[in-house]
């Protein structure tokens, strides 16, 4: 008997509405709930219930390919369609694992770091966080996908600024991201607001087949194309639109910034990958610019500068955040190539640096929750007072630089081999001197934990003192999940080469 055979046929039907429908439904109810180990037990099971569906789809659409499901019964282009094909079912996965993972983390992280009358809403916010992104992800319809987006927005505004109980810094970053996300969410629509002037629908794939008829469309088309391309870019942080990511990640609670790190970013990049490759087309001639002067040169100059950015950063948490930023340029390269390979590669690289990235901020935020240490050199013998957290954050650390046998050199690797096959030799050194450049910011860390003394306090050198069980399992995982990606990487590499196919036709 498979797995599919165990789910019910109702959850394989309804499961794109149902991954929206259940985590917005128990966000109002958690929200009231009065005991704040109720909150979390509800939304453990949300999450839990959310990754079980997420794995289901996933499995049904490799075995039966694209579905769609029609709210209400309604047929596309007048009713809303939810989408499920190659492209958004790992998208799907990711989300759901990484909220689950990060709920498991949240309970011992949530007593350091929330107050106890705000955990209830906390837990609330973040299952509304969830719906969004799911329903951005899954959402046929390109005015849906804003109204998702803004859910998901909006309740991570409000996760970011219950940092404030650690640090008084997160209001400062949650408003200034409230600031430049509402400028992103605003360009995006109205550069659906334009696209619907020329098409007449907002079904993305009727979209498509309209602009496709006209040979791209006219003007009105492109200037849709400029406004959708940068409120997305402000959404996953390309450069120079990143201001609002270092804050936001260095001040949030931690269960907050892994889960943002891991999936927030990565879920707009998947939109402008859809908008891009889907609803519009690379054979546009204003589309081949964009792609080839816009998002390689950006990409390229985000990979380098922020690398150097996080060279000098002595708060560990900011070092994380700009390297995201330089990450993106590596997803961002490989998307301007253009090519079905250099497509898989960026698309592999989101996939793998979500696992990356979650887990080093989850071992980070252990570090804090024991030592309250945030700093370079507070990292000082953290080797053998917190073994097993450092060594989680190491193999995390060599995975994001790219070391052999990690997730991170399976994407690297195939991104600079989808370069040297277009022919972009340049682009291969330019991976080159960041993953170096990665090893100084890494190397810094791991040289304070590993070869240094631990600290002295009263006389007396800092005893071991291990993070708990419930924060060193997940970290863990994404741990393991690397080196597992990394050793047998054809599952991931499959997905994010069926996921190019679709998107350039070439399957």
């Amino acid at each position: 008997m498979s797995f599919l055979e165990l789910i019910p046929d109702w959850l394989l039907i309804h499961g794109p509405a149902f991954l929206m429908a259940l985590p917005l439904i128990m966000a109002a109810i958690t929200a009231i709930l009065p005991n704040k180990r109720v909150a979390w037990a509800s939304t453990f099971i949300v999450t839990a219930i959310l990754t079980l569906t997420a794995f289901s789809i996933a499995l049904y659409n490799a075995e039966v390919g694209s579905t769609l499901y029609k709210m209400g019964g309604w047929a596309p282009p007048h009713g809303i369609s939810l989408v499920i094909d190659a492209l958004n079912a790992p998208v799907i996965v990711l989300i759901a694992v990484m909220a689950f993972i990060t709920v498991i983390y949240a309970m011992p992280a949530t007593i350091a770091e929330i107050k106890p009358n705000k955990r209830a809403p906390f837990y609330a916010a973040f299952l509304l966080s969830i719906a969004g992104l799911l329903g951005m992800v899954v959402s046929g319809d390109a005015f849906n996908v804003f109204v998702f987006l803004e859910v998901s927005s909006i309740s991570t505004y409000v996760l970011v600024a219950m940092g404030a109980a650690r640090d008084r810094r997160a209001l400062s970053a949650a408003y200034n991201y409230l600031i430049l996300g509402s400028i992103g969410a605003t360009f995006f629509v109205i550069g659906v607001g334009f696209l619907y002037m020329e098409t007449g629908t907002l079904n993305m794939a009727d979209m498509a087949r309209i602009l496709a008829d006209m040979d791209g469309g006219s003007r009105v088309s492109k200037i849709a194309f400029g406004f959708i391309v940068i409120g997305l870019g402000l959404k996953l942080a390309m450069f120079p639109l990143h201001a609002w990511l270092p804050g936001a990640y260095a001040y949030a609670p931690t269960p907050v910034t892994a889960f943002l790190a891991s999936t927030a970013t990565k879920a707009a990049l998947y939109l402008l990958l859809r908008f891009t490759f889907f609803v519009f087309d690379p054979s546009y001639t204003y589309v081949a610019d964009v792609l080839m002067f816009v998002l390689v040169g950006l990409g390229v100059i985000g990979m380098l500068f922020a690398s150097l950015q996080a060279i000098f950063q002595t708060d560990v948490r900011r070092m994380l955040a700009f390297s995201s930023v330089a990450q993106v340029g590596y997803m961002l390269l490989g998307v301007g190539i253009a090519t079905t390979a250099s497509v898989a590669a960026g698309y592999l690289h989101l996939l793998n640096h979500a696992v990356i990235k979650g887990g080093l901020f989850l071992a980070l935020g252990a570090m804090w929750y024991r030592f309250g240490i945030t700093r370079t050199q507070d990292f000082q013998g953290l080797g053998q007072t917190m073994p097993w957290t450092m060594g989680a954050f190491t193999i995390l650390g060599l995975s994001l630089v790219g070391v052999p046998f990690t997730a991170g050199f399976v994407s690297k690797i195939n991104l600079a081999e989808a370069a040297a096959d277009a022919g972009w030799w340049w682009a291969v050194g330019i991976i080159m001197l960041t993953s170096i450049l990665a090893l100084i910011y890494i190397g810094r860390v791991l040289l304070m934990a590993y070869f240094q003394s631990p600290p002295e306090v009263n006389g007396n050198v800092v005893d071991r003192n291990e993070a708990p069980l419930m924060m060193l399992f997940p970290m863990w995982v994404l741990a393991i999940a690397s080196v597992v990606i990394g050793v047998e990487a054809g599952v991931m590499v499959d997905a994010a080469t069926r996921a190019a196919e679709l998107l350039l036709g070439t399957g």
